[in-house]
Formats: C-alpha cells, sequence, structure tokens
C-alpha cells in the first residue's frame, strides 16, 4: 500500500504539518512535483484526511479534564442517538467514544475549574437522556498522548 516514499512524506507531515511542498519533497528525496502528485494521492486514497491546528486547551484557561463513562438505560430504542445528539451540544464535551461492554460512552469534558465543572456536570451532564449509571474519572496527568503513527 506505501512504499518508501510515501512513508518519509508522511512522516515528515505528521513532525511539520505545515512544511512547505519544497522542503517536504527535498526531505522525501523526491522533486516537489512528484511530492505534491503523492500527496494528493494519498489524500484521495483517505491516507491524509486532514491538516489541521492542534490548539492546547490548557493555554485557555481550562485546567480540568475528566472522562466520564455512562452505562445507557438501553430500554429505549434509540438511547444512543438520543445520548450522543444531547452530549455533541456540550461545549465542553471534547471527546465522545462508544463501546461494547459494561461501559456504553465515554466522555472526555473540560472546565476551568472544578466549580465550572461542577456547573457543567449539574447543568448539562445529568440532564442526558438515558442514564443508568455513570463512573467519573478525573485527569491527574497525561502520560503519553501521541497523534504521530509509527509508519
Amino acid at each position: 500500500m506505501l512504499d518508501d516514499t510515501d512513508r518519509r512524506l508522511l512522516r515528515r507531515m505528521q513532525d511539520q504539518p505545515d512544511i512547505a511542498y519544497p522542503d517536504l519533497a527535498e526531505a522525501a528525496r523526491v522533486t516537489t512535483s512528484q511530492a505534491m502528485r503523492r500527496v494528493e494521492r494519498l489524500r484521495e486514497r483517505g491516507v491524509i484526511r486532514a491538516t489541521r491546528a492542534v490548539i492546547d486547551w490548557r493555554a485557555l484557561g481550562y485546567a480540568v479534564e475528566v472522562s466520564l463513562r455512562f452505562t445507557l438505560d438501553k430500554t429505549e430504542a434509540n438511547a444512543f442517538d438520543t445520548f450522543i445528539t444531547a452530549a455533541r451540544e456540550v461545549p465542553e464535551v471534547i471527546e465522545i467514544q462508544t463501546f461494547l461492554g459494561k461501559v456504553d460512552v465515554r466522555l472526555n469534558v473540560i472546565a476551568r475549574d472544578m466549580g465550572h465543572y461542577q456547573r457543567i456536570y449539574r447543568e448539562r451532564i445529568l440532564t442526558l437522556p438515558h442514564i443508568a449509571d455513570i463512573e467519573a474519572l478525573m485527569l491527574v496527568a497525561t502520560v503519553k498522548s501521541e497523534e504521530r503513527l509509527p509508519i
């Protein structure tokens, strides 16, 4: 699927997403036009989904992150869809994941401080539909957070 040139391009783009094509081409040991064609092909194939800015929410004044694990009351046929639709409306929810097993859904919630988190929890989280059980895990430290793939 990927050859060595594609891997060199992807590794460099992971390290420096805003790299200019001439510099990318030099790093991958190809011409600028070859680099552009290969990157476009990787985009068309869905290997490269996006180039984006990663914003550190802590730098914007958010100091608290809580992972909430939900077990839903699944007696309602559309419990998952209704819950997820409502959870998407909470601006402080930065991640939603669904699971198979005891935990159905996990939300990552950020807040400026514990008072702010308590307001979000009482006013927005506890009002989400179809909740059977909630477990809260407060983030103490992020040991590893890596979006870079071993290509």
